[in-house]
C-alpha cells in the first residue's frame, strides 16, 4: 500500500483542505505506480511476443530451406532408389508437416505465458476498492460502479 510522505501534525487536527490535498497526492501516486506496473508487464509481454514471432519466422525460413533440400534429395532418391514418386512425395510432405507442427507448438507455448496485465488488474481493483466508500444503499446492498455508455 502507498503511504503518504507528509506526516500528520502531532496533537493538532488537519483541516479538510489538508486532508483532500493529502488524498489527492496519494491517489496520484497510486496511479503513477499502477502505470509503472502496467508498463513493466507490457514490456515483458512484448518481449515474449517478439521472441515468439522470431521463432515463427525462423521456423518458416528453415521450413523453406528444408523444402528445397528435400526436393533435391527426392529427385536424387527417385533416380537412385527407384521409389515410386507418389510415395516419395508423401514422405516429404509428412516430414514437413511434422516440422511445422513442432514450430507452431513452441510458438503456442511461448504465447500462453503472456501475463495479460494480471498484476495491474489486481492492484487497480484493490486501489479502487480502497477509494470506494463502504456506504450501503437503502436496499442493503453495496452500490456498484457502472460505466456510462458512450456513443
Amino acid at each position: 500500500m502507498v503511504r503518504s510522505e507528509t506526516p500528520e501534525p502531532a496533537g493538532a487536527e488537519q483541516s479538510l483542505g489538508d486532508l483532500v490535498a493529502l488524498a489527492a497526492k496519494d491517489v496520484s501516486q497510486l496511479i503513477r505506480y499502477e502505470i509503472d506496473l502496467a508498463k513493466t508487464e507490457l514490456k515483458g509481454d512484448a518481449q515474449r511476443v517478439g521472441i515468439a514471432a522470431v521463432g515463427i519466422g525462423l521456423a518458416a525460413f528453415g521450413g523453406c530451406l528444408v523444402l528445397v533440400m528435400l526436393c533435391f534429395a527426392l529427385a536424387y532418391g527417385l533416380i537412385t532408389l527407384g521409389i515410386w514418386p507418389w510415395a516419395a512425395f508423401l514422405i516429404v510432405a509428412g516430414t514437413l508437416v511434422l516440422l511445422a507442427a513442432v514450430a507452431v507448438g513452441i510458438a503456442v507455448l511461448l504465447l500462453q505465458r503472456l501475463s495479460g496485465l494480471r498484476k495491474t488488474r489486481e492492484t487497480v481493483t484493490e486501489g479502487i476498492g480502497m477509494l470506494r466508500p463502504e456506504i450501503p444503499s437503502p436496499d442493503g446492498q453495496r452500490p456498484e460502479l457502472t460505466a456510462r455508455k458512450t456513443r
